[in-house]
């Protein structure tokens, strides 16, 4: 017999990386690299127009323990869209931490669009998730970030959670936003007070980053303003952010795919509409 307490056993978790460059050839943006291990994959859709890659974890969600790492390089001139498949699902944990490591660059006269779908965080989750971004000067980024807390539908509550989740973005070497959220037991138990999420149970952060982005704050909050949702935008020295808070994902959705719309020019990838 295995002389091992069934609590003692170890507790398989999931481990990934994927990664994909792109550059620029006659004009053109070309994938220049592409790995991928473990649970973390990274899908090459055919597309009109740029390119996209979608990201993938094989696992079905994130708990404690689990460790993925993305990586995406547009070299100068590329024009790049990326996106997840589905809704990341952040779990109950048993006591460890999921860790998740975004790094990012976007070379001269590149751009990128990292519109990631939502994350759903359930109850007893404990989620540490970095995203870095590294631009050139004249660099464009459009961000998109989405948080959700349960399934409205089902009548979940998350009572206890564990969340760090921090995006920084540095503009030749400089950081120009760093948007970091913290949320755990405590504040989840006042956080129907008014500096906190009031009735939220979904929030979103949008952010166009470029040269003379902040001249789209105006038009935006003329979008806004026709919104059953809470929402408001800011822009100054090359940065437009909007942030939506609503009390269920599917306002907030339709709100934010009008808003991501407005920034590109187009509809978001068609794995949102899936």
């Amino acid at each position: 017999m295995l002389d091992i307490a069934p609590g003692k056993t170890p507790l398989q978790r999931a481990r990934g990386r994927a990664e994909a460059r792109f550059g620029c050839r006659d004009g053109r943006t070309v994938l220049a690299g592409l790995h991928q291990s473990g649970c973390a994959k990274a899908m090459l859709p055919r597309v009109p127009g740029p390119p996209e890659v979608v990201f993938l974890n094989t696992a079905g969600g994130l708990t404690g323990g689990d460790v993925l790492d993305y990586g995406l390089d547009v070299a100068a001139g590329a024009q790049v869209t990326a996106t997840t498949q589905t809704a990341e699902r952040g779990y109950a944990s048993t006591g460890e931490t999921a860790r998740v490591r975004c790094r990012i660059s976007v070379g001269a006269g590149g751009a990128l669009d990292w519109l990631p779908q939502e994350t759903i965080l359930f109850d007893g989750a404990a989620l540490d998730r970095v995203t870095e971004v590294d631009l050139a000067g004249d660099a464009r980024l459009l961000l998109c970030e989405t948080l959700v807390l349960g399934r409205a539908a089902m009548g979940e509550t998350v009572r206890s959670l564990r969340l760090s989740d921090r995006r920084e973005i540095r503009r030749d070497g400089r950081p120009v936003l760093v948007d970091a959220v913290r949320m755990g037991d405590e504040a989840l138990a006042r956080r129907d007070g008014p500096a906190l999420l009031g009735k939220a149970r979904a929030v979103a952060l949008v952010a166009l980053v470029a040269p003379g982005a902040e001249d789209a704050v105006g038009p935006v909050r003329g979008m806004l303003a026709g919104n059953d949702i809470q929402a408001e935008a800011s822009g100054w020295d090359g940065r437009c952010v909007v942030r939506l808070a609503a009390p269920d994902l599917w306002p907030l959705r339709r709100a934010l795919i009008d808003v991501v719309t407005h920034f590109r020019g187009a509809v978001p990838p068609r794995v949102w509409q899936i």
